[in-house]
């Protein structure tokens, strides 16, 4: 009866529209382009608005992509765990098939608008990043935590191709903006693993929260890892690449960013690690703005 009286799901085009943004992870892909943005700007001697537009486009189909594809291999893992549970694949809202069909498509046509549109070496990149999400961090998983770290290296790419998508080339500053996207990813995904650790237990993942009891070793990496965020936010006026007021804005987000950390330290529950979590996501902006202003 209930089977009978059950209202069919609905199917439109918005519907289907939104099912495969929140397979791409359209909010992630928001964040790279903003850092992809930020690479761009704090490179370019002047801005190029029609290279800057393509960047874009490129780097948010590949992203798009990889997001996709990872929800693809990840999708039994994910129909164990609350908090993704309801994700396009496991609810079956969208067919293994389409989604596989849809991810490859888009991140061969993002690598190929990037390398006819920008240059060859963002390309690459962006197919390197697509290739170590996939190939190494995603299997690494559930294997050793180890992989937060391993994860940390394609979740950096994205500003060192904006940055390439400016110079044509690899250069000191893109390395250097390489370097805090990856040390920031860091405490802020300890947040996140903390605040979610049983919900990854759950879904078989190795991360160092689901083996770390009491949290200790999780908020020392934080803590670690927000130092080495503050060492080399640093130095972008050491190499004249900003301004000292870029230093001064610096040294106080990465400042702000320790000291929640610490806090989690001190306490570790889940309220400070979202504090945590959102103090990373400030210090995101600020950084991004700082690297594109000063």
């Amino acid at each position: 009866m209930s089977d009978v009286l059950a209202l069919p799901r609905p199917v439109g085009f918005a519907s289907v529209t939104r099912d495969y943004l929140e397979l791409s992870k359209s909010r992630i892909v928001m964040m790279v382009l903003i850092t992809t943005a930020a690479g761009y700007f704090f490179a370019a001697p002047r801005v190029d608005w029609a290279l800057l537009l393509n960047a874009l486009v490129g780097t948010a189909l590949v992203a798009a992509g990889t997001n996709a594809l990872n929800q693809y291999v990840e999708r039994e893992h994910d129909a164990k765990m609350r908090r993704t549970r309801l994700r396009p694949l496991p609810d079956g809202r969208i067919t293994p098939r389409a989604a596989l069909l849809f991810s490859i498509a888009i991140s061969i046509i993002g690598t190929v608008y990037l390398g006819l549109a920008v240059n060859w070496l963002t390309a690459a990149l962006g197919a390197l990043t697509l290739l170590t999400y996939i190939f190494i961090y995603t299997p690494l998983k559930r294997v050793s935590t180890i992989c937060t770290i391993i994860g940390a290296v394609p979740g950096a790419i994205p500003p060192l191709m904006g940055w390439t998508a400016a110079t044509g080339s690899l250069g000191t500053g893109g390395w250097i903006v390489f370097a805090i996207l990856f040390f920031w990813q860091l405490p802020h995904f300890m947040a996140i693993s903390w605040m979610y650790r049983d919900d990854y237990a759950r879904g078989g993942f190795a991360m160092l929260a689901v083996r770390d009891d009491e949290g200790r070793v999780t908020a020392r990496h934080a803590v670690f890892y927000s130092f080495a965020l503050l060492t080399v936010s640093v130095l972008p006026p050491l190499f004249g690449l900003a301004t000292y007021v870029y230093l001064v804005g610096a040294i106080a987000a990465g400042g702000a960013l320790t000291v929640a950390s610490f806090f989690f330290l001190a306490d570790r529950s889940p309220r400070s690690a979202r504090r945590l979590f959102m103090a990373s996501n400030v210090y995101l902006i600020v950084a991004m703005l700082l690297l594109v202003l000063a």
